[in-house]
């Protein structure tokens, strides 16, 4: 891989990515100019999770039937036209099916990754991995940064037709710097995605891993579907701010290539058990808010946020690192069972913590992230593998 390759796929994964967060920071823009309740603006980034998990087990397998680039190219093209579709949604109801294809497209993201698993060598797959998804990680950065930036200032609309212009750009960069993928099976659709049933049952290090990510996400969905929304009820801030809280996710992005060596190095699993637990701490300390000041309830929640971002990548990364190495040749369909796992896990973390805020309140959705990471950490102690 050369650097310009490795800042090609790491673009492209960043861009995919983003997609589907930047709604998250615009919701009471978008609420208010839709007249829509809070659960409804809630369902936005919910479909849009739910079409990313659906995509991911659906069409992330056919990278191993066809030429990855080709299938990165179509997607690209499709939500370049689905973020439009967005951007002139009249309604909440079409915004709602607008976003579940921003979700279905975005899984271009998770077509990249594999393909820098392999092109890399196996001695440094974590590194590659690593750094590709230090790109991945900075687009969900920048996506929240920049979308609360643009939608205070230029409306909330702008944001998709931004997002629209530059995927079409990457679609043309992606056309003439990728390498073609030879497949690594020919079996039917039908046959590809029984294998994966099968791929399932046979892996217990898999299934361990998707479960295990899977409930970091349910935690990690329900603080950003609902931050924005409790920014603007409790401290009054509106989607800059909500999108300035997606610094922490810098976090994130310095996990990445931190735990793909020390995964590296020292094995997987031992990253699992130290990145779930630090999630699980660090969603927990903010129960404490009540306890300070408005600015310290701030302070806090930003250094929370720190911390169980951090914690979930590195997970991530390790989960990765540990799924890839199972059957090179399944690497999309292996790649699709974990990322399914965790976006279910999201959707229904974004859902729950709609509902857990209507009804309880900040602390309920603090609550449930905590609850859902220490069963990660469960899962992870339980088996070392």
């Amino acid at each position: 891989m050369s650097p310009a390759l490795t800042l090609l796929l790491a673009t492209g994964a960043g861009l995919g990515v983003a997609s589907i967060y930047y709604s998250q920071p615009i919701l009471g823009l978008l609420g208010a100019e839709m007249q829509a309740t809070d659960r409804a603006v809630g369902l936005v980034p919910t479909f849009t999770q739910l079409g990313y998990g659906l995509g991911i087990l659906l069409l992330a397998p056919l990278a191993d039937r066809y030429d990855r680039k080709r299938i990165i190219l179509l997607k690209a093209a499709a939500l370049v036209v689905a973020l439009l579709a967005s951007a002139w949604a009249p309604g909440i109801a079409p915004l709602l099916a607008a976003s579940l294809c921003i979700g279905l497209m975005a899984t271009m993201a998770q077509d990249i990754v594999p393909a820098a698993a392999t092109l890399a060598p196996e001695a440094h797959r974590g590194k590659a991995v690593g750094t590709v998804m230090t790109g991945l990680l900075l687009g969900i950065l920048l996506s929240r940064v920049v979308s609360g930036f643009v939608a205070e200032h230029l409306g909330w609309r702008t944001v998709y037709l931004a997002a629209a212009g530059t995927m079409a750009v990457f679609g043309v960069a992606a056309w003439r710097g990728l390498p073609r993928f030879a497949p690594t099976t020919q079996l039917p659709y039908g046959a590809l995605m029984a294998s994966m049933a099968a791929l399932w049952r046979s892996q217990p290090r898999l299934r361990r891993a998707a479960w295990a990510q899977g409930l970091l996400a349910v935690g990690f969905g329900a603080f950003w579907s609902t931050l924005a929304v409790m920014l603007q009820g409790s401290f009054q801030l509106g989607s800059s701010a909500a999108g300035a809280f997606g610094l922490a996710g810098a976090a994130g992005a310095l996990a990445a290539p931190l735990a793909g060596r020390l995964a590296d190095k020292r094995g997987p699993a031992m990253v699992t058990r130290l990145g779930a637990g630090l999630a699980a701490a660090s969603f927990a300390v903010m129960a404490l808010a009540p306890l300070l000041s408005p600015q310290g309830q701030l302070v806090l929640i930003v250094a929370s946020a720190i911390g169980f971002d951090f914690g979930v990548q590195a997970t991530l990364i390790a989960h990765q690192t540990i799924v890839y190495g199972l059957e090179p040749g399944a690497r999309s369909r292996l790649n699709a069972l974990l990322f399914t796992g965790m976006f279910i896990g999201m959707a229904a973390g974004a859902a729950l913590g709609s509902q857990a805020l209507a009804l309880w309140g900040w602390q309920g959705v603090v609550g449930l992230a905590t609850a859902a990471s220490l069963a990660a950490l469960a899962v992870r102690m339980r088996h070392g593998g």
